[in-house]
């Protein structure tokens, strides 16, 4: 795994910023620990700007090159995840119920890495933007740091992230052109019938059996309501309802997730689901209310952004590890929302075996921090060379 010299001598650092990080985990927008922590580093690299406070508690940093440029941005995310970690590893996070079993602390020690070797080098034209932001597992941090006016006030014209990959070869990197993340909402229904004796159901407004039919309609929009071109995931993951053996409850829930890539498709499946559930509540009697939200949009990566993205990559890890066209998969991220505001590229970073992500034996790859953290230096050097 080819790695910058200079940031090769200080991974060791590197690995104590990221345990330091794993050990206190925090979730959502309460990431003001974390953002203290990089924003100390920071001030030791010596950057020039540093913003806090952007999208409630993320960090917009700014280090300045040689001469006038345009402004490049480096993304990472902060916040973990509500899980009981089970990795008995000495690092393991010190705080009941949350862990980061994602990667982000492994994330934001990688753009830190990136941070402290451009800060002495300085070997680019114009600016970096360096981005962290919280709440990217539920919550849109990355929306808010855009809706804060992000990308005007810092002039960022083009902007880059990265997220490990368990299973992945080591130090390998994949991405695609167009389309890399699909789109997510999420859908909770209430149905409301009139309980009463098992015994006498004839009474009863029966809400698991409208429930029931409900879920069985919802099957049919992927199999018989889109395109089979069409990318479309959906899944019931969730019915409640009953007490007791010999009771008809009053009601049931029923919710679940929707993933697509086209708009089309995200339109088709809302309208449907709304047809059925005011179709199925007419059929049994009921009343049924559907609450459909939807979620971050599908992260579309810029294909010129991803060529030159890949070129870097294959610089840093040779052409054979580097997959430019890895397709696409469901899994939802909010990077989407910079990547609506501006060009740029999303890449997945193989980090080995191990267990995947969002999984309580997770831990994140400390021999990788290096990679991706000159794989972001060099895109900068790259994109915005120093003039001679």
């Amino acid at each position: 795994m080819p790695v910058l010299n200079r940031i090769a001598d200080f991974a060791d650092q590197m690995t104590e910023w990221r345990r330091h990080l794993h050990q206190h985990p925090e979730l959502g927008f309460d990431c003001g620990q974390t953002a203290a922590f990089v924003a100390a580093r920071l001030r030791e690299f010596g950057v020039d700007e540093i913003h806090e406070g952007i999208g409630r508690t993320g960090i917009v940093a700014i280090i300045r090159g040689q001469g006038e440029g345009p402004t490049i941005g480096l993304r990472a995310d902060m916040d973990a995840l509500p899980m009981t970690e089970t990795t008995g590893l000495p690092w393991a996070s010190t705080v009941a119920g949350r862990m980061h079993a994602c990667g982000h602390d492994g994330h934001t020690t990688m753009v830190l890495g990136a941070a402290k070797y451009l800060a002495e080098t300085r070997n680019f034209a114009g600016r970096v933007a360096l981005i962290f932001q919280p709440a990217e597992e539920n919550g849109g941090g990355g929306d808010a740091m855009v809706q804060d006016g992000m990308m005007d006030r810092f002039a960022i014209e083009r902007v880059f992230a990265m997220h490990n990959n368990p299973g992945q070869q080591t130090g390998s990197f994949q991405t695609t052109p167009g389309p890399i993340m699909a789109a997510v909402d999420t859908f909770e229904i209430d149905v409301q019938g009139r309980g009463g004796h098992g015994a006498m159901p004839h009474l009863t407004a029966d809400p698991i059996v409208a429930a029931v039919a409900v879920v069985s309609a919802i099957q049919t929009i992927s199999s018989r309501n889109h395109h089979t071109a069409d990318d479309l995931a959906l899944s019931v993951t969730q019915i409640h309802t009953g007490s007791a053996d010999n009771i008809v409850p009053d009601t049931a829930y029923i919710c679940g997730t929707v993933r697509t890539f086209a708009p089309h498709v995200r339109d088709m499946v809302r309208r449907r689901m709304t047809q059925i559930c005011d179709g199925q509540a007419q059929a049994y009697d009921v009343e049924i209310r559907l609450n459909y939200q939807e979620g971050y949009p599908a992260t579309v990566n810029d294909a010129e952004q991803t060529a030159f993205a890949v070129r870097v990559a294959k610089e840093i890890a040779g052409p054979a590890n580097v997959d430019p066209d890895a397709g696409r998969e469901m899994g939802a991220e909010d990077f989407s929302y910079m990547l609506n505001a501006r060009p740029g590229c999303y890449l997945f970073l193989g980090q080995g075996d191990g267990a995947g992500v969002h999984h309580p034996a997770y831990d994140f790859n400390d021999a990788i921090s290096p990679v991706g953290a000159s794989f972001f230096a060099r895109l900068v050097e790259r994109a915005q060379p120093a003039q001679p």
